[in-house]
């Protein structure tokens, strides 16, 4: 199949969800917990340029926001949700 990216936003109650979705080759169960450590990367060095420190920032950045970064991945589909509350909404 080609490769696919769909970005969807939904409001449910007082949070505001963001999905990125792929249908890449998903990322193993075996370091799914390991994806927001500082400088885990699966890139091959010399191949590829990447510190590691991309999804350890997008998690700050959400965390900050008081937010919460979510995944479900398995071969086929990998899904990020982001979850913000909404300015002027209680829960």
């Amino acid at each position: 199949p080609h490769p696919t990216l769909r970005i969807g936003t939904a409001v449910a109650g007082f949070q505001l969800a963001v999905t990125i979705e792929d249908n890449g080759v998903g990322i193993p169960t075996e370091i799914l917990d390991k994806i927001y450590l500082p400088n885990f990367t699966t890139k091959v060095e010399g191949l590829s340029l990447g510190l590691g420190l991309g999804l350890t920032i997008v998690q700050r950045i959400v965390a900050e926001h008081e937010g919460d970064i979510r995944v479900i991945s398995k071969p086929g589909c990998t899904r990020f949700t982001v979850l913000l509350n909404l300015p002027n909404r209680k829960p």
